[in-house]
């Protein structure tokens, strides 16, 4: 199993997660012709997505969903919360309504969707299981809580939401309003809090740990980096960080 980020931040973000045969697109915040354009710096294209997992109906993560399913018949998974909140119903597109806890199949993928604390109307995050490896993806959560701990745990391989220093945020320029939907308990991650979830990991077990939704206004790569290595401590997996424009190479879970 293996994960790719096409894009990750507040101007859009989509993923790719692989196993075998089988590829899923992970949201969609990106245009038609961008996401294609960016599914070829990795080597793939619309025609290879055996589906689309959707987190949640915001803009960044939803924008292109429909657009991308319906120009190329690809079945859509997401909660019934979300598939209204984007008007899915409204579309020709193949949409697969899931339960936010229940797991599901996809190829060679097992799927688990996890409820997140979130402003949005029912979302959620995933745990995929493929080829015995565990991969977690953490992002558009307020706070850690006690089943996101207990579910991601002993990971293979992990990428968390480091969205904000809370300093920075604090400090910034951000209105009133803005800073407490982010900081709040059902808005974004900030450095600490993923790094608590980065030290629930084995470290016999996690093979990397992946930053993403990084702020470009509320945070610095440097910082994110210090808080993530440091929960790892001496033993650790090697820590990257997801770049908005850049996304990442692929990342490979080795048996």
């Amino acid at each position: 199993m293996r994960l790719a980020y096409l894009g990750s931040g507040s101007r859009g973000n989509a993923a790719l997660v692989e196993c075998g045969d089988t590829l899923v697109m992970l949201d969609c915040g990106f245009s038609l012709a961008e996401t294609t354009r960016r599914l070829a710096r990795l080597g793939r294209s619309p025609a290879d997505l055996a589906g689309l997992l959707v987190t949640h109906e915001h803009s960044d993560h939803a924008s292109g969903v429909l657009r991308l399913a319906v120009a190329h018949d690809i079945p859509v998974y997401l909660t019934p919360g979300t598939a209204w909140a984007i008007g899915a119903d409204a579309h020709p597109a193949r949409v697969e309504c899931i339960s936010a806890h229940a797991p599901f199949r996809v190829g060679e993928l097992t799927v688990h969707p996890l409820p997140v604390p979130h402003d949005a109307r029912e979302p959620c995050q995933f745990l995929f299981e493929g080829g015995g490896r565990r991969l977690g993806v953490l992002t558009d959560t307020g706070h850690v809580t006690p089943y996101l701990r207990q579910r991601l745990a002993d990971c293979d391989g992990l990428a968390v939401e480091c969205n904000h220093d809370l300093a920075r945020l604090n400090a910034g320029a951000y209105p009133p309003a803005l800073k407490r939907r982010v900081g709040g308990p059902l808005g974004h991650l900030n450095n600490e809090q993923a790094a608590e979830l980065a030290a629930l990991q084995d470290p016999a077990r996690l093979q990397w740990l992946l930053g993403v939704h990084l702020s470009e206004q509320n945070n610095t790569p440097a910082l994110a980096r210090t808080a993530l290595e440091t929960a790892l401590g001496a033993a650790q997996a090697p820590v990257w960080l997801a770049d908005q424009d850049e996304g990442t190479d692929w990342f490979t879970l080795v048996s």
